[in-house]
């Protein structure tokens, strides 16, 4: 399976009220044919296991048939699909260092439970061979580095055991950093893919953002602008900013990315397996022309370096391809990316 230009159906399955009201109104089968249309040659689909289980761990068979029919709008349209679970019982990235409850790695119980939610889904859509796997959406914590290998190794091997061949993605921890690849162990097979996300530098990218508790809502920045300013206010971004901070590079663009993704590049060659960039973009409240040079210096680098990608995000969350922020540059931006 090759992932080469994609797209996030980020707010549908996860992140999301999660009720049928949301599910039935936020991405139809026309969606789907629309981006087929626009060029790309896969979507990633972010699923939280509110989806798929109950709290208790009882199943809901209406979500597993809810994630089947988005499986067969993709193939219909000729669309590789990634399975993402962005959230795991007992593991959240919106809830980093808070133990009470992110506590997938400090309980042998929740690790079963993550390992046999793996098995349902391979289980229900191993037959499909437009279907990849992806493990857990972001691991955030430098302490559960190990324990995330060792539960890689206990999921792969039973994926394997439906799905000898399937595709199985996944990422190092602290968001799915470039940095900490070189900490996953070799892959089990071949049909590993490696992945990272890539939202550098985050003082553009994530402007503004009330997420990110250390970001000024009223600073707006452009790029690229001298690394002498991205160094200054990436700062106050504390370890979010760590990567500009500490970066080697002269001048914000091209050489910059480059930098940022060197090792992810490394990593990935040393284990023998395919790079991808599962989660990209710029939030809609960058200056437009700005966030089109970013994404051209990023499909730059990108394509010199044959990196697959999926970028963030289809509708809404902020960074919504189709939203009204981003139509000066739409037409512009889905030919940068979907020609080859």
């Amino acid at each position: 399976m090759k992932l080469n230009r994609g797209i996030n159906l980020g707010g549908f399955l996860s992140q999301c009220e999660h009720s049928e009201e949301h599910y039935d109104t936020f991405i139809f089968k026309e969606d789907i044919e629309r981006i087929a249309s626009l060029g790309f040659d896969h979507v990633r689909l972010p699923i939280d296991y509110e989806v798929f289980e109950y709290d208790n761990g009882y199943v809901k068979k209406e979500g597993f048939d809810r994630v089947r029919n988005v499986i067969e709008w993709a193939k219909e349209y000729k669309l590789n699909i990634v399975l993402d679970l962005h959230k795991a019982y007992g593991y959240d990235f919106n809830n980093a260092g808070d133990e009470t409850k992110n506590n997938l790695f400090s309980s042998w119980e929740l690790q079963g439970r993550f390992v046999t939610l793996w098995s349902r889904i391979v289980s229900e859509y191993g037959e499909y061979d437009h279907v990849a796997f992806e493990l857990l959406n972001e691991v955030v914590e430098k302490e559960n580095a190990e324990a995330w290998n060792s539960l890689i190794r206990k999921t792969v091997k039973e994926i394997r055991k439906v799905a000898p061949t399937a595709p199985i993605i996944y990422g190092g921890i602290q968001w799915n950093s470039v940095k900490t690849l070189k900490l996953l162990d070799m892959p089990m097979d071949e049909n590993i893919i490696f992945t990272f996300h890539f939202y550098e530098p985050l003082l553009f990218t994530h402007q503004k953002a009330h997420w990110v508790a250390a970001m000024d809502p009223d600073q707006t920045v452009y790029y690229p602008k001298d690394m002498g300013y991205f160094i200054k206010y990436s700062k106050k971004l504390g370890y979010q900013g760590e990567a500009v901070v500490l970066a080697k590079s002269e001048n914000m663009g091209e050489e910059f990315i480059t930098e940022m993704i060197e090792e992810a590049i490394v990593s990935a060659k040393n284990a023998g397996i395919t790079l991808y960039c599962g989660e990209f973009g710029v939030i809609d409240q960058a200056p437009i022309e700005d966030t089109l040079r970013w994404f051209k210096d990023v499909d730059k680098v990108f394509r010199k370096y044959d990196i697959g990608c999926a970028v963030w995000s289809y509708k809404e969350m902020d960074f919504g391809l189709v939203g009204e922020h981003y139509a000066p540059i739409r037409d512009e931006l889905v030919k940068l990316w979907c020609e080859n």
